[in-house]
Parts: C-alpha cells; sequence; structure tokens
C-alpha cells in the first residue's frame, strides 16, 4: 500500500536547485540597467557640449573684424571657393596692404587671363604682382600651397582672404604649417551668407554645421601635430635618397 504522504513529498535535490531556466539574475539586470543609463547620458552630454560649442563657433565667427587699413603684412593668400574672395584681395593688394599676392587653389583650367576679368583697371596687378597656386584641392592644401610659397619667398606676415565661416579652419590649417607666421584674418562676407540670423536659413544653418565638423576635425590635427611636411623636408628627404 502507498503512502501518499510520501508522494507528495518533494524530490530529493529539489531544495538546491538554483533558479528556473530563462529567469534572469538581479545583480547582471541592474547592472545593463547601469551602463544604459550611462550610455544615454554621455550622448545627451556630448549632445550638449556639441551644440554648446556649435553656437559658440557661429558667435565667433560673426565676431571676426576686417583688419585695419593700417594694418600690413608681407603678403596676402587668397582661397578660391568664390569670385568675391578673389575681388576683395586684388582690392587689398592695390590699396598696398602687401607686396604679393598667392591665390590658392585655382583650377587647372582657369587661366589668368579669366581671373584677371573678375577685377577690370586691376591687370597690371596681375602681371606683376600675383602668383596662382594650382595644386591645392582642399583648405589643408592651401595650408601646404601657402606655405610652400611664403616659405620661398621670405614672407612671415599673411592676410589670410577666405570666406568669414572658413575662417577659422583656414587660419587653423595655416597654422599648422607655418607656426612661425603672423596670420592676420580678412573675411568675406556675401549678401547669401547672413551670420546674424543664421537659425532662420536651413541653408546657412547646414554649412555651418559642415563647417563646424570640419573645424573640428582641423582643431583635433592642430593638437594632435604631425610630420614635417614643408617643402625642405622634401627636398632634404629627396637629397638624402639621391645620396
Amino acid at each position: 500500500m502507498v503512502d501518499s504522504d510520501r508522494s507528495e513529498l518533494p524530490l530529493e535535490g529539489a531544495d538546491r536547485a538554483g533558479p528556473a531556466h530563462g529567469v534572469r539574475a538581479p545583480g547582471r539586470h541592474r547592472g545593463r540597467r547601469i551602463a544604459s543609463v550611462a550610455m544615454g547620458g554621455l550622448l545627451i552630454g556630448g549632445a550638449i557640449a556639441f551644440t554648446i560649442g556649435f553656437v559658440h563657433f557661429v558667435l565667433n565667427v560673426g565676431a571676426i573684424e576686417k583688419p585695419r587699413p593700417a594694418e600690413r603684412a608681407d603678403a596676402i593668400v587668397a582661397l578660391t571657393g568664390g569670385a568675391d574672395r578673389i575681388t576683395d584681395a586684388i582690392q587689398l593688394l592695390g590699396e598696398g596692404r602687401a607686396r604679393r599676392l598667392l591665390i590658392s587653389g585655382v583650377h587647372p583650367s582657369t587661366s589668368r587671363e579669366t581671373l584677371a576679368s573678375m577685377t577690370p583697371g586691376r591687370t597690371q596687378l596681375f602681371d606683376c604682382c600675383v602668383d596662382l597656386g594650382h595644386a591645392a584641392l582642399n583648405t589643408v592644401g592651401n595650408a601646404k600651397e601657402a606655405r610652400d610659397w611664403a616659405r620661398f619667398n621670405g614672407f612671415t606676415s599673411l592676410i589670410v582672404v577666405t570666406s568669414s565661416y572658413h575662417l577659422p579652419r583656414s587660419l587653423n590649417e595655416i597654422s599648422r604649417e607655418m607656426p612661425e607666421a603672423r596670420l592676420i584674418p580678412y573675411p568675406v562676407v556675401t549678401d547669401r551668407m547672413q551670420i546674424g540670423d543664421w537659425w532662420h536659413n536651413p541653408g546657412t544653418t547646414r554649412l555651418l554645421l559642415a563647417e563646424y565638423v570640419k573645424y573640428l576635425m582641423s582643431m583635433a590635427r592642430l593638437r594632435l601635430g604631425g610630420p614635417d611636411t614643408s617643402l625642405e623636408a622634401a627636398r632634404a628627404d629627396a637629397s638624402g635618397a639621391g645620396g
């Protein structure tokens, strides 16, 4: 005869069994929640820092002033990207602000005559005092082209002519290539780029955002430094290889 009380007893070892399969341990669940909260906090903090930095960047761009007429330099560097940059640079050269002008980043198919036609009456300046750089494809290339040209001619102070929003990055890149040079920013402002009410213009906002990201990248390159890519270093490497 079977004892009914005995049949209801738990199986041997059942009281020592762990948690049922599929049930998560409380400690592991809590750790993942903390990690998720921390990650969310980092993302939010990063977004806030990016936004504050962007607004600060825009304010700085708007605060860049044109140099006083009495402020002069050895030479002028104009970075291509708009006709106004070239006309302003030629105007500065005509005012005697510097002895020579480099127009950097000129497309190989663009002739000297085409550029001279943008500033009627300034042909003599183009003939005597304007050099064209065709090697640069971007702002980093502009900086290298300006460096080699300035060092070859013995220029140690430059007026940098480009769009206002492009100036912070341009100055960073040229400073990285020519830390010894004195750079004077000359902002070019056009009617289609009104920095004062940028938040009302989606196109302007997108342009400034894109430029801010590129500016952050240039800041990182400036902080990290890099190998000597000067004309003198290249010539030294070439002579060393030939020896």
